[in-house]
């Protein structure tokens, strides 16, 4: 079949439409004071095109109305609140486990603020369906207010001082990445997941609580015999501006807490020595380099973070199933 959308051009067969067969997704939003960013990202989610999914939504302790604003605009959205903001990962893991109760194929969980293509979600449900031994898969994300240049064409995980980095962050899109192909990890602005690869490795861990959550998911699919995806014909636009002044104690700290969490987690000796070497470094030349900005409290707050992560208890991943692997 032959979709045209949005000036773009795609001839692709979508094996659920040719077999009958019509997975069921369960698309979850989380927002925390997003109300009208959340407004958009549900509307452009009802125009999709997929022919089986619902829409979930979680209000993490907003303080903006947002629930009552999603209530009125869209009735038909499943919505959780939250009284008390306890974090990503709380709240992400609350629709999880609704999802998962709810029975369906498939979990798309999403960031809100997003605005996607409407065969965004057969693009990714097609991918999925090819292999059972894929564990997710994650779409082509743009930015929203550069819709010709990528943020992310799937992930890698690199043992540096941070510990990821988005395949192409920045490039304009040229179909260098126009490929489905394995990847090291997906992000989780927008991730489409088994259910049965969830009911297997359980939900995101809280001990990360703000960073590398995604990343910790898929190094445990992985560790299952799962891979994860890029599927290059779903497109996503989010927004986050190219040059956006995110280096914030408040969040340097969790950065660095989690990557010292991630490399205890899943580091050897070369990937601790790179993680060593590569953060020393860094927080040298970040320090003189935010000290002209009056910024350094930021990297110390990372080094404070990373100190923590080293020392904390780590208990195992939640709800692992330790039967036999699927995969």
């Amino acid at each position: 079949m032959t979709r045209h959308v949005s000036g773009r051009e795609c001839c692709v067969t979508l094996p659920f439409v040719v077999s009958g067969r019509v997975p069921r997704v369960a698309a979850i939003v989380l927002n925390y004071n997003g109300r009208d960013i959340t407004l958009q990202a549900l509307q452009s989610l009802e125009a999709m095109t997929y022919p089986a999914f619902e829409l979930i939504h979680i209000d993490n302790g907003s303080s903006d109305g947002s629930s009552e604003a999603v209530a009125a605009a869209h009735p038909n959205v499943i919505q959780i609140r939250v009284e008390e903001n306890q974090g990503v990962v709380y709240g992400m893991n609350l629709g999880i486990e609704l999802a998962v109760a709810r029975g369906v194929d498939y979990l798309l969980l999403l960031n809100n603020d997003i605005e996607v293509e409407p065969d965004f979600l057969d693009q990714l449900v097609a991918v999925a369906e090819v292999d059972p031994c894929i564990g997710c898969v994650g779409p082509k994300i743009l930015y929203h207010g550069e819709r010709d240049r990528l943020w992310s064409a799937g992930g890698r995980i690199r043992f540096r001082e941070s510990m990821t980095r988005e395949r192409g962050e920045g490039q304009v899109d040229r179909g260098q990445y126009d490929r489905d192909e394995e990847v090291p990890y997906v992000n989780g602005c927008a991730m489409l997941v088994r259910r049965s690869v969830v009911e297997e490795i359980g939900l995101w861990d809280p001990l990360f609580h703000l960073a590398l959550d995604d990343a910790d998911w898929c190094m445990r699919m992985k560790a299952r015999g799962y891979r994860c995806y890029y599927a290059h014909r779903a497109v996503l636009y989010h927004m986050v501006a190219r040059t956006v002044g995110g280096y914030r104690a408040s969040r340097t700290f969790f950065n660095g807490r989690s990557a010292a969490l991630f490399v205890r987690r899943y580091g050897g000796p070369a990937q601790w020595c790179s993680f060593l070497l590569f953060l020393s470094a860094g927080l040298v030349l970040a320090f003189f380099r935010e000290l002209v900005r009056g910024n350094q409290g930021a990297v110390i707050a990372k080094l404070r973070g990373v100190i923590e992560g080293l020392r904390v208890p780590m208990a195992p991943p939640p709800g692992i199933d330790e039967g036999a692997r699927a995969c």
